[in-house]
């Protein structure tokens, strides 16, 4: 599925080939990730790393620094293309202000249901081209994408049906997810991350779309808004794993080919260690009673997408990217009978 895969032979060679000679290290770069230090995803980009570190024989270093640590989460595209940061692993969203094809291809709401699904059209449906070409003229270069488990919904409320969205009270962010929830009858509100807990347990908004299953277990959402929707039904993040483009070009192919193998690596490492999180997760919250999971039917789920489509239409005639993007998912789930 993956065509830039390198066999375990070939990633082991190249390992081989440079790992002799590790010394200092010939490149210091920094990343700055969306998450806070802590959090599992944070955890497994400073693996990912330590992996480059070891694939290069220790050629290349790189710190990987939370959220907010140089510039803040919006900003660190133009912080990349100046060199300011040499890479980033985020959510393409945050730079929807700079062009509504970023929020399309960050999290295009509704579309896929289990993150292969999301990486496949990346792989094999022109997305990769695509988000390449996006963000070149920044001065940036995409090594590759990765993604995770879709997100759970946290709820004080049950939720069995779209009709139960209806004046519901929900925080969501600005953009896509936005219009997509108010289309569906909710009352959006937009609040930072860091505010999610204290307004679902104060009663300012009654749900939340926030992240995945085992990061709300282990923050206690589940306790405050104690109806979960797993599997999550809308938002599934693509992770944008891109560096400055100058500093790229002008590495041997050696270690392009590493970074390269070692972002196909991540893929897997990480969808699989968060995907182990939320089982874990999941049964945790089964041993409290107060907590109900409820997972939609598939007609509640289509009935969802067939809102989130219209919005999706909406989006693609905003710019001529967001056109191309549209058309490519929509061939691209058309051809796999799920559209």
């Amino acid at each position: 599925m993956f065509k830039r895969i390198l066999s375990g032979a070939t990633v082991a060679a190249l390992t081989l080939l440079v790992s002799g000679t590790a010394m200092a290290a010939d490149y210091n770069w920094t990343f700055q990730t969306s998450e806070t230090a802590g959090e599992p995803g944070f955890i497994n980009k400073q693996k990912w790393a330590e992996s480059v570190k070891e694939m290069s024989g220790g050629r290349i270093e790189i710190e990987i620094l939370p959220i907010g640590s140089v510039v803040p989460h919006t900003d660190t595209l133009d912080a990349v293309g100046s060199g300011i940061l040499q890479g980033h692993l985020t959510d393409p969203s945050y730079f929807a202000g700079k062009d509504p094809a970023f929020a399309m291809m960050g999290n295009l709401v509704g579309a896929w249901s289990d993150p292969f699904e999301l990486l496949g059209f990346m792989q094999s449906g022109g997305g990769h081209e695509l988000y390449a070409e996006l963000v070149e003229p920044y001065g940036v270069h995409f090594i590759g994408a990765a993604a995770t488990e879709p997100e759970a919904f946290v709820s004080s409320k049950p939720l069995r049906s779209v009709e139960d969205l209806k004046g519901l009270k929900l925080r969501a962010p600005e953009g896509m997810v936005y219009e997509i929830f108010s289309k569906a009858g909710a009352s959006p509100v937009a609040l930072p991350g860091s505010e999610v807990f204290t307004a679902l347990d104060k009663g300012v908004v009654e749900a939340a779309d926030y992240t995945v299953f085992a990061t709300n277990q282990a923050q206690g959402m589940n306790d405050v808004a104690p109806y979960p929707l797993y599997p999550g039904f809308h938002s599934l993040p693509l992770i944008d794993i891109s560096m400055t483009k100058s500093v790229w070009d002008e590495l041997p192919d050696d270690l392009k080919a590493i970074l390269n193998a070692s972002v196909d690596k991540f893929i897997f490492q990480h969808v699989y260690s968060v995907r182990k999180l939320d089982a874990e997760a999941v049964a945790k919250a089964k041993e409290n009673p107060e907590i109900e999971i409820i997972n939609w039917s598939g007609d509640e789920r289509t009935k969802f997408r067939q809102i989130a489509q219209k919005e999706w239409e909406n989006w693609a005639g905003k710019t001529e990217m967001t056109q191309r993007y549209y058309d490519a998912v929509v061939s691209y789930l058309k051809g796999r009978n799920q559209l």
